[in-house]
């Protein structure tokens, strides 16, 4: 008998709790909420709401948690990944809008599109701290070991270094015009700025602190993402994705999307490409490979995705 519950409630478990598979946690802005979708089928998994128009989205290392900015809210929405509920919500001034989550889950950044500031904000405690950085701070991105943040200054066409022990900005990095999206490769040598205006990418070299090469990309260039060797850019107004080799950075293809591509991440083996179409409402599946459409999926109104969306194992 005593096996027999065991096992009953091990079965009871297994329904419950998430497969270890990749999710995908898609803001979706005009409905003030937040999509879970199994990327396996494609199907939607949960919907929360969480209200503020959130935009920003960050999934930890380890899957457990989801953060979530509502810039109009002032706040940063905590997410249970796993149980796949809202624990809690942290109040920030200004317009929280770019996040990203520290390697081993302890700090979150946030930056503040208004205030011109990274706020680092310890999401047990909820304590925070902050650095100045430059204006109308957009994407941030983490470096695998943790040492380094990088924060969008958009409208000083710029990228801002922290150095994450200190918590200080150590270097400026100029950048094409009106830089967005941030993505850090898994190395953690090189990054990559989606410069909206000047419809371009900024390869950057981290330990140089300078740009190394520019490509061109199609109109309105959001954020970028990394997988099989390829470099992913979202084109907003040309509702598209660039592709470029990231060791030639030679072009390989531009692929049509679905209406205003937004966010875009890869999955935790690199096999796909999510891209996230704001005016469309849909979630895009692409194979990093062939460069084949697999599947979409609905989401809520206005998915923004902006930030590292995909959950899994890294």
């Amino acid at each position: 008998m005593r096996n027999c519950a065991s096992l009953a409630w091990m079965l009871a478990a297994a329904l419950v709790l998430p497969a270890s598979a990749d999710e995908a946690f898609v803001t979706a802005q005009g409905a003030g909420a937040l999509d879970i979708i199994d990327v396996a089928t494609m199907k939607p998994l949960a919907h929360l709401s969480i209200g503020g128009k959130p935009a920003g989205i960050a999934v930890s290392r380890d899957g457990a948690r989801a953060y979530v900015t509502s810039p109009e809210g002032q706040f940063l929405t905590v997410v249970d990944a796993r149980a796949r509920k809202v624990e809690r919500q942290i109040p920030i001034k200004g317009g929280p809008l770019g996040v990203a989550v520290s390697p081993d889950g302890k700090s979150v950044y946030v930056a503040d599109l208004y205030g011109k500031r990274l706020v680092e904000i310890d999401p047990d405690r909820g304590e925070t701290r902050s650095v100045a950085v430059g204006a109308m701070a957009s994407g941030v991105a983490v470096t695998p070991d943790g040492g380094i943040i990088l924060v969008a200054d958009r409208d000083d066409n710029a990228i801002s270094v922290i150095d994450s022990g200190r918590f200080e900005r150590v270097a400026t990095i100029p950048v094409g015009k009106h830089p967005f999206g941030v993505t850090i490769d898994a190395a953690g040598l090189r990054a990559y700025t989606a410069d909206v205006e000047s419809d371009s990418v900024s390869v950057i070299d981290i330990g140089a602190r300078k740009v190394i090469a520019t490509l061109k990309a199609e109109s309105r260039p959001y954020t970028v993402a990394l997988a099989r060797g390829r470099i992913f850019v979202a084109n907003q107004h040309a509702d598209s994705v660039s592709v470029f080799d990231a060791a030639s950075l030679a072009p390989v293809a531009v692929l049509k999307v679905g209406e205003y591509p937004e966010g875009i991440a890869a999955s935790a083996d690199g096999g796909r490409v999510y891209v996230a179409n704001w005016f469309a409402n849909e979630l895009w599946a692409i194979d990093a490979a062939s460069l084949e459409i697999l599947e979409k999926a609905q989401t809520g109104d206005g998915p923004r995705a902006f930030g590292a969306f995909i959950s899994g194992k890294r």
